[in-house]
């Protein structure tokens, strides 16, 4: 055993190091100041594909430190009581909380949490966010010599000038002019204790939104997290006795809603949308917070393509000047486009249009949100499911060529014979647009004018799981599915443009898939910064499926609702999609080279509601086949151009044609009146035995040569008319106010 004497000995060697090692430590760092950490800011650089700049922006362009004096009392205050009740009183270091931090580490968590407001300062000065224990041992031994070196009032200013108050703004001066266009001693209580909400994380606090980054991060969502912490804060106040009764009252009475967001320097036209796009994928491919990023530093190269670009908004524009009048047509207004294009066989984003630009007051990304509805576009999707898995009536895989019911007001059936049932207990008809009498047509006719019943049978035949697993390894992300139910095969769902080009783009490589991605290389000072690999590419459906989808989607453009884009002038696939009301209108296409996707709608600017286009551009009604097919042939006759045409290479012949022998012409049925919206999610309850059509002659089949007689004479059904400008197909919108984010590119918390 040993003795006592060396017991002690050893304790006391051990402390007396550890008063050495915290000496010297104390010794070694240095008092920070928030000029320092102004100088040390920096601009993030956006390269062009090529590697040429797009843009510098960063907290460089937006901080500016202001005198204790200049900055309010009640700013002073809010913080101190939201933030660090003890501040005037403690050390500067909260123990506890440092303790709690390294905790977090040994356990593999973060090490937020218990700072003092001194603490919160010192590491505001270090650009370096890292969680690490070396940093936080740093930051102890800095705060306990900032706590003897400096004033307290020293402190709390440095700490409200290097804070960062999300939009880009670092200080309360530039926080200050950011939220309410004032300088900061001119801001009420009211507005202080709105910025010191802020405090708490700017990307859930801001009332504007921040679902680019996170789709919970939305308008409605952050409103109301602001508007409850700014309460709390006013209230702590009060109850601190920062507060009078009278001031409070007054602070309290209403909500000083910031302004709108404003387009920094350089973020003009298509700018901002790319920028902010590939700053969304840099933040969800590594480690790096929001507030490192805009904290600067970074070199970001792109996918983006200027010329493509610049072709793609070209292509909007010209469209939007033939067809749009929005001074002498009300319908005219509102009018908004969102638009990809993404490389085949790569996932490259190569161009992205996202909006009428910044500078217009436009800041969602329209290429990359949630919220319209894609319509009749998802119908590959289910015609691929039926090609990969068949029917419960099919031993295997079903041909193109095989028959559905046609006919409008059709009452659609379960699995079992069972009609789909409403709530109400009565059943669920679907509607096409026409009350033309199509009777049994096959699928790749009723693609090609894009006649709603027989998908939405052909949907529940084969499963609207087995449609939504196809969709979601194409590319399209499952957070953005409407309810699978019957009309879940009309496109109820709301993915993004983005990620419409991409999964179509996975028919155009023959199946295989690459998730979509806007960024190649990330530098930090310089340094690489891993992550950042391009996607692995899968086989997301067999290989002949996609073929002979692709088949079917060129007989789409040249003998169906996307006639207009046989000016391309060289081989293509695509399909219309039109939604209820007209609410929203696509048009997605590929080459082998490159596949695109066209969306337009309407939206109401207060409630983000969308609007119905009938009427629009002086037409009854928008239909997919109309504005997005041109906006969709202008751009991609520029982007080919000097291009080889590539064609497509030619399918197999794929499973078993089911009711290939047709069936009788039945009766024409009068015109109905829908009878519910698709969004009323049917029931599945049994109701009566079902009564099979009976087989009779009908035309020859040949490999995709067996058609009916259709044409769009009386106007086409439900689908987008090829020849002639009547109403297109109807499938129901699934949601009419547009959200954001979690239709997004890149998946996970941002979108």
């Amino acid at each position: 055993m040993p003795s006592w004497k060396l017991v002690s000995g050893l304790c006391i060697g051990f402390f007396g190091s550890l008063v050495a090692v915290a000496g010297i430590g104390y010794a070694m760092v240095g008092v920070p100041n928030e000029e320092n950490a102004a100088a040390l800011s920096q601009n993030n650089v956006f390269y062009w594909s090529n590697g040429k700049q797009m843009i510098a922006t960063g907290s460089g362009q937006n901080r500016q430190n202001v005198t204790i004096d200049r900055i309010p009392k009640a700013m002073q205050q809010a913080v101190i009581s939201a933030e660090n009740k003890s501040f005037y009183q403690d050390s500067g270091v909260d123990p506890m909380g440092i303790a709690r931090a390294l905790a977090n580490m040994a356990r593999g968590g973060d090490t937020q949490g218990g700072s003092t407001i001194t603490q919160q300062f010192v590491k505001n000065t270090y650009l370096s966010q890292d969680q690490t224990v070396t940093r936080k041992f740093k930051e102890m031994f800095i705060s306990i010599k900032v706590g003897t070196k400096l004033s307290k009032d020293d402190i709390l200013r440095g700490y409200l000038n290097t804070s960062y108050y999300g939009r880009g703004a670092y200080g309360i001066q530039a926080a200050a002019q950011t939220y309410y266009g004032k300088d900061a001693e001119q801001l009420t209580p009211s507005e202080c204790a709105f910025l010191a909400a802020l405090l708490k994380g700017p990307t859930y606090y801001d009332p504007a939104g921040n679902d680019s980054i996170d789709s919970s991060a939305s308008k409605g969502a952050n409103l109301k997290r602001s508007k409850d912490r700014w309460g709390w804060i006013l209230q702590q106040m009060h109850n601190d006795k920062k507060l009078s009764d009278a001031a409070y009252q007054k602070a309290i009475s209403k909500y000083p809603m910031p302004d709108d967001r404003k387009a920094a320097k350089g973020m003009s036209g298509q700018i901002g949308y790319l920028a902010d796009t590939a700053k969304k994928y840099v933040l969800n491919h590594s480690n790096i917070t929001e507030k490192q990023f805009d904290q600067g530093g970074y070199q970001i190269k792109t996918t983006f393509e200027k010329s493509k670009v610049e072709a793609l908004t070209k292509a909007v524009k010209k469209v939007e000047k033939e067809k749009l009048d929005p001074e002498k047509r009300e319908l005219d207004k509102h009018v908004q486009f969102g638009a990809a294009s993404v490389k085949p066989k790569d996932g490259a984003i190569v161009a992205l249009y996202g909006g009428a630009g910044y500078e217009n007051g436009h800041f969602n990304n329209n290429a990359d949100t949630s919220g319209v509805p894609v319509g009749s576009t998802w119908k590959p999707f289910v015609l691929a499911a039926a090609m990969e898995h068949g029917t419960y009536r099919s031993d295997g895989p079903l041909s193109p060529l095989s028959k559905y019911n046609g006919n409008d007001h059709l009452k659609i059936r379960n699995n079992d014979g069972s009609y789909v049932m409403k709530k109400d207990n009565t059943p669920f008809f679907q509607e096409n647009e026409s009350d033309r009498p199509w009777g049994y047509i096959s699928l790749r006719k009723a693609m090609e004018q894009s006649v709603n019943t027989p998908f939405v049978q052909l949907g529940m035949d084969v499963g609207m799981k087995n449609v939504a697993d196809l969709a979601e390894k194409a590319g399209i992300l499952d957070s953005s599915f409407a309810g699978l139910n019957a009309s879940f095969a009309l496109g109820t769902s709301t993915p993004s443009a983005i990620r419409m080009a991409d999964s179509y783009a996975t028919f155009a490589a023959a199946g295989k898939q690459a998730a979509p991605y806007s960024v190649t290389s990330v530098k930090l000072n310089g340094e690489e910064v891993p992550g950042f690999d391009k996607p692995r590419i899968t086989q997301a459906m067999p290989e002949n499926v996609a073929k002979n989808v692709t088949n079917v989607l060129e007989n789409v453009i040249e003998n169906g609702t996307g006639k207009n884009a046989l000016s391309l002038g060289r081989t293509a696939a695509g399909k219309t999609g039109t939604t209820d009301e007209n609410k929203s209108a696509w048009f997605v296409g590929y080459t082998q080279q490159l596949s695109t996707s066209v969306a337009m709608f309407r939206e109401d600017p207060k409630s983000a509601k969308l609007l119905s286009m009938n009427g629009t551009a002086g037409e009854a009604s928008i239909h997919g086949g109309d504005v997005p097919t041109l906006v969709w042939t202008e751009f991609m006759k520029a982007a080919l151009n000097g291009k080889p045409d590539l064609g497509f290479p030619a399918p197999e012949k794929i499973g078993d044609i089911q009711d290939a022998v047709g069936a009788p012409t039945p009766t024409p049925t009068p015109s109905v009146e829908p009878s519910e919206t698709a969004t009323e999610s049917p029931s599945a309850t049994p109701s009566e035995t079902p009564t099979l059509p009976s087989p009779s002659p009908s035309d020859t089949c040949g490999f995709f040569g067996c058609e009916e007689d259709g044409g769009t004479e009386n106007g086409g059904t439900g689908g987008e008319p090829s020849t002639s400008p009547s109403p297109t197909d109807t499938s129901e919108d699934g949601g009419n106010s547009r959200g954001s984010g979690n239709g997004g590119i890149f998946g996970g918390p941002a979108g």
